[in-house]
């Protein structure tokens, strides 16, 4: 068991000193790629909310602002390479990605199975390279 463990641990490090810190003003394409999803995740949730006609349910209001208002700083923050941002992000993501499977769990017809792929599959290939990203952009050290 002991020299398994002893190959994991040589592959990661030798994983971990692969990976180059970003440069100053170096952006990961993931990266960018996610602050523009966000964005314009953000920029239609308003747009839909503009476009509906029955604004009297307050609560659904003020879910799409706040829903849109998180979005928007998402992409800021991303754009500005902060590792919670784009940890938030991926949060999001990998949420998005278990409801969507649990909706594809009880599909009743085909727009319901493409539907849930259409979510599934993006996030996914967007969640996974935004992992080597993360990696690269490396938490930032706490201060005290």
């Amino acid at each position: 068991m002991e020299r398994g463990y002893a190959r994991s641990r040589a592959r990661n490090e030798a994983a971990r000193e692969a990976l180059e810190p970003l440069g100053p003003d170096e952006r990961p394409t993931a990266i960018t790629v996610a602050a523009v999803v966000a964005a314009l995740i953000g920029l239609g949730n308003l747009i839909l909310l503009l476009a509906d006609s029955d604004l009297h349910h307050r609560s659904r209001v003020t879910g799409g602002i706040v829903f849109a208002a998180l979005m928007f700083v998402a992409a800021i923050f991303m754009w500005r390479r902060a590792y919670w941002a784009v940890l938030g992000f991926q949060t999001l993501l990998a949420l998005s990605i278990v409801i969507s499977s649990l909706a594809l769990l009880f599909a009743e017809n085909v727009e319901a199975v493409i539907r849930s792929l259409v979510i599934i599959v993006p996030a996914g290939v967007l969640f996974w390279f935004l992992i080597r990203a993360m990696a690269r952009l490396q938490m930032p050290t706490r201060t005290r």
